[in-house]
């Protein structure tokens, strides 16, 4: 991952002991910056869904005839294409998918001794083929990574997630191979690497029990980075990470595992605290807790957002009542401000760590990561529509 270069540290945060609309000095979204026409809130067909996420994945497979490499930002849109395929069961993007991670010979970037999160993203979609045709070859990598890290790899060690990125990258593969091995090691070393990025990394960890919301390293952490104004750096895309790992963590759990609740009451927290920061056109600016902070709509980490809040709906986490038309308005936002008519995705801020990383975010950046989140949004979404 690209690991952008450090804004000027400034003085002391007072984010840990406040409240999130005290912090951002705003009492709702009608506060954001850059007003917008204001999307709808009510959710669209399931049909209508279905169409728009044909559109996107269309367009960037026929843009792609090479599927790529195996590297997170690569993995991540074949995670979300197959969730697509799950929806709309097209041979076109199981195809499409099979063929990414046979040219990839179902191997981790850094071989099958990393323990580096990033470079086992690509097991997520691994898992999918495997639950799909199983074949032990499709797993073996990742299988190995893990069980290096959880059997015989320096186990006492946990502190590699120290990004908040990291979740996304491995919380799910941990959680997926400990239920289909029936192993609870796995699900235990993911508990004990979890523990230390929420509240041991840099000190208090990288979550702020106050808001909900997380700090994406222990450089943003109070007393640390600020944004130009003097408030805090809460990255959207590095808290989209945070909470598409929750979501995806929980479906891989067993209802009674020991740590769901912890997990489940989490990812409740950060979804909670998105609606006072949404932006009137549906979107979240890139620093939730700024919104002059390089205002403007931006499509990776809305995308994950909705993807979290349709899934804590669904799960009954938060009130359908409520919580719905937040979903609905990113997801029209997104449709109508970001989706061009050819399927392109824009307004996706790039590879990065921070707000000003890959700036301008304009109508025509894009990325694979991006399209990938949007996949999992509308995948989520749709099981809401009818």
């Amino acid at each position: 991952m690209d690991r952008r270069r450090f804004l000027t540290t400034t003085g002391g945060s007072a984010l840990a002991a406040v409240g999130l609309s005290a912090l951002t000095g705003i009492a709702g979204p009608r506060a954001m910056a850059t007003p917008a026409a204001v999307p709808s809130s009510t959710l669209p067909s399931r049909a209508a869904i279905i169409t728009v996420l044909r559109r996107v994945a269309d367009h960037w497979i026929a843009a792609h005839a090479n599927p790529g490499n195996n590297q997170w930002a690569n993995a991540t849109f074949f995670s979300g294409l197959l969730s697509l395929y799950s929806l709309t069961k097209d041979a076109r993007y199981l195809g499409y998918a099979r063929s990414w991670a046979e040219q990839n010979n179902y191997a981790l970037n850094g071989g099958s001794s990393t323990r580096i999160a990033d470079n086992q993203n690509a097991g997520q979609a691994y898992l999918d083929l495997y639950a799909l045709e199983p074949d032990p070859h499709k797993i073996s990598a990742i299988e190995t990574s893990l069980h290096r890290m959880t059997y015989t790899d320096q186990v006492d060690k946990n502190d590699d997630w120290w990004w908040a990125d990291a979740l996304h990258m491995a919380m799910p593969p941990f959680a997926r191979l400990g239920t289909l091995r029936g192993d609870a090691r796995y699900h235990q070393k993911l508990y004990s690497l979890y523990q230390h990025t929420k509240h041991a990394e840099g000190g208090p960890g990288l979550l702020n029990p106050a808001t909900g919301l997380w700090y994406r390293d222990k450089n943003f952490l109070p007393g640390h980075i600020v944004s130009p104004s003097g408030k805090p750096v809460v990255w959207s895309r590095g808290n989209g990470w945070v909470a598409a790992a929750h979501v995806k963590t929980l479906k891989a759990l067993p209802p009674a595992q020991s740590n769901t609740a912890e997990y489940r009451d989490t990812l409740t927290r950060l979804v909670t605290a998105l609606p006072p920061v949404q932006r009137p056109d549906g979107f979240w600016n890139v620093n939730l807790a700024d919104p002059a902070h390089f205002p403007g709509p931006e499509s990776s980490g809305t995308s994950f957002f909705v993807c979290a809040v349709a899934y804590a709906v669904a799960t009954a986490l938060v009130s359908r009542a409520t919580y719905l038309p937040v979903a609905a308005r990113a997801w029209n936002g997104l449709v109508a401000t970001a989706v061009h008519p050819d399927g392109v995705l824009g307004y996706v801020q790039g590879v990065g760590d921070r707000p000003d990383s890959s700036q301008p975010v304009t109508y025509d950046t894009t990325a694979d990561f991006a399209v990938g989140a949007f996949l999992h949004a509308g995948a989520e979404l749709a099981t809401l529509a009818s």
